[in-house]
């Protein structure tokens, strides 16, 4: 069961609240529909239930808040809007990576895309999908953990009525298995056909809370929808008998469709019987329901929704046709018009989520690998390093290290390090661009493992992306000057160390500046602000005279040790320190610990909410 209470969105400017103290109930074992008018606040209902949306209320999940659910993705599934996934990735490698940060086996992807439809198209990148296909798609991420409660924003729009009788056969499935299915819609007519609950919104607030045989009873009004190449004929032979009976009947030609009448205050037979006395062809016959407006005819007091009894059908079966079925605003199925097509569910989870420390490192791992994107910034970082490195040998002026790293005085970083903090960049700010988890408190990123896990992967890429740089470079060199051009330095550990560290922490402050900004050229920025803004400051601050001197710190350190460690280990604590305090490493251990700091600040600040 979901239980919203007292839900309401924070106010913008002179604005009124677009949900206004919104409390109502979604039961297990049943379907609810959130019916509104564009603009009534139905999808912010939704973002204030998962805690999208600033504002105030609670929402109970099987009476559990959101932030005392340990696996969100294990109890609530969610679509809202399109899948919120890169366009380039494939549609299998879109679900393996939400079952690495759902916790559940991957083979649970490929048993979804058979259940959804879209076994055949596991190699479809996601920006080449049909509106029909991602739709499936979105379902699909939403049952990944087999969650109870399945929140479902506008999920019919747009759809052919194949796909929409589907998806409801799917919803509807997965509510008679026990499960909780709460969605929005603008139609009546859909809600009345699909849901067994009807709870109605109107500029943010609560009109009604109904069962759907009272809904349709009081919101919708019964017609019937004539097709017939003698419209004119027709519509004036049954107003003519309408006024000799005494009886109530209008009769609206549909406009744009010639042939089409609607009819209200009569019904079949007689509209049958009419057009048979006076020899009109008829095509189609239908009784239908026509909404009457935003708001119902009566506004009963919210109360919990009954089990469904199909004792009720009969009376708000919106479309029994007789002739053929069809119609510009139809889009039911043949016969009972709440039988839809119901697909198989998935297997249930046997087992609870996965709990190893690898479940965020796979998830990076499919993430920053699943597209195209690492292996072009990677391709373009070789090929420039290499049109820099050459030129630069030519001139003499710049040391062994400046050319196996390509960096020429004029630029503020080389390419290698500007490509590791663009990786960088890119792992957090195209995440809050294309959420994984939106159901799991927004984004995933708020969590501290994928943080540690984002981190090791990054780091691996940027000395991946380092070792290539200066590999292709001093084999570009030796192919163009000969052997000679490249000798192995003397200080060649102190050199690679301080190379790793600059990629390293250029990835890593890449990933902090995205990570804190949400966006990715706020990244990008962050890691040219380094060497262009903080190393000049820091120059500034060490050019003063120093009268403190760092000797003898191995010994000082020792003494304050518990364990006594090898005599070598001086040299590379020293060595170390030496390294730490150029300006470039200042800068960046600077950089970092202030972003890092951020971070957790305002992810701290976002779990408080």
């Amino acid at each position: 069961m979901l239980q919203a209470i007292g839900l309401t969105s924070n106010p913008r400017r002179d604005l009124p609240p677009a949900v206004d103290d919104l409390t109502f109930e979604a039961r297990s074992g049943s379907v609810t529909a959130l019916l509104g008018a564009p603009g009534a606040g139905k999808t912010t209902a939704l973002r204030l239930m998962l805690e999208l949306e600033p504002g105030r209320g609670v929402t109970y999940f099987r009476g559990r808040t959101l932030h005392r659910i340990a696996h969100p993705a294990r109890e609530i599934g969610v679509l809202l809007g399109d899948v919120p996934g890169h366009p380039a990735r494939s549609v299998k490698g879109q679900l393996r990576m939400l079952c690495a940060a759902a916790g559940v086996p991957a083979s649970r992807a490929d048993e979804l895309l058979d259940v959804v439809g879209l076994g055949g198209l596991r190699d479809e990148r996601l920006g080449s999908l049909s509106v029909g296909m991602d739709r499936r798609l979105g379902l699909a991420s939403a049952l990944l953990g087999d969650p109870h409660t399945l929140l479902l924003d506008a999920p019919s729009a747009e759809l052919s009525p194949r796909e929409n009788s589907w998806l409801f056969g799917l919803l509807r499935a997965h509510a008679d298995h026990g499960g909780t299915v709460l969605y929005t819609t603008q139609d009546a007519k859909e809600a009345a056909r699909t849901a067994d609950h009807v709870v109605t919104l109107d500029e943010g607030r609560l009109v009604a809370d109904q069962d759907v045989a009272s809904f349709a009873r009081t919101r919708l009004r019964p017609r019937v929808a004539v097709r017939t190449p003698h419209a004119a004929r027709l519509a004036d032979a049954l107003s003519r008998e309408a006024r000799a009976d005494r009886r109530s009947v209008e009769v609206v030609s549909e406009p744009g469709v010639g042939s089409l009448l609607t009819v209200y205050g009569s019904s079949c037979p007689e509209i049958g019987e009419t057009a048979f006395r006076n020899g009109v062809l008829v095509h189609q016959l239908a009784d239908e329901f026509g909404d009457t407006g935003p708001a119902p005819v009566s506004v009963p007091v919210p109360s919990p929704a009954p089990a469904y009894d199909s004792a009720f059908e009969p009376a708000f079966e919106p479309d029994r046709a007789y002739g053929y079925e069809g119609g510009p605003d139809h889009g039911h199925e043949d016969g009972d018009s709440r039988q839809h097509d119901r697909g198989p569910l998935p297997a249930p989870l046997s087992s609870g989520p996965v709990r190893s420390p690898l479940r965020p490192l796979r998830y990076e791992l499919r993430r920053m690998f699943g597209i195209r994107t690492t292996a072009l910034i990677a391709i373009a970082v070789l090929v420039t390093s290499v049109a820099l490195a050459v030129p630069l040998a030519r001139t003499g002026r710049t040391p062994l290290s400046g050319l196996l790293a390509a960096w020429p005085a004029i630029l503020p970083l080389p390419p290698a390090a500007l490509g590791a903090g663009l990786l960088g960049a890119y792992s957090f700010g195209e995440e809050f661009r294309y959420p994984a988890l939106a159901g799991a408190r927004g984004t995933v990123p708020r969590r501290l493992g994928l943080l540690l896990a984002k981190l090791v992967v990054t780091a691996a890429a940027a000395l991946a992306l380092a070792f290539l740089t200066v590999a292709a470079d001093a084999g570009a060199l030796r192919l163009v000057y000969g052997a000679d051009a490249v000798p192995v330095p003397g200080n060649w550990f102190a050199l690679s160390a301080g190379w790793a560290g600059l990629t390293v922490g250029c990835a890593w402050a890449g990933l902090l500046g995205a990570g804190v900004f949400r966006i990715t050229v706020a990244g990008v920025t962050v890691v040219v602000a380094v060497p262009t803004l903080v190393v000049p400051l820091v120059q500034r601050a060490l050019a003063g005279p120093s009268t403190r001197s760092a000797v003898g710190l191995p010994g000082r350190l020792r003494e304050l040790a518990w364990l006594d460690w090898p005599r070598q280990a001086d040299h590379w604590l020293m060595a170390t320190f030496r390294l730490v305090a150029q300006p470039v490493a200042a800068a960046l251990t600077l950089s970092l610990s202030a972003l890092l700091c951020a971070y957790l600040l305002t992810g701290l600040r976002r779990r408080a909410r």
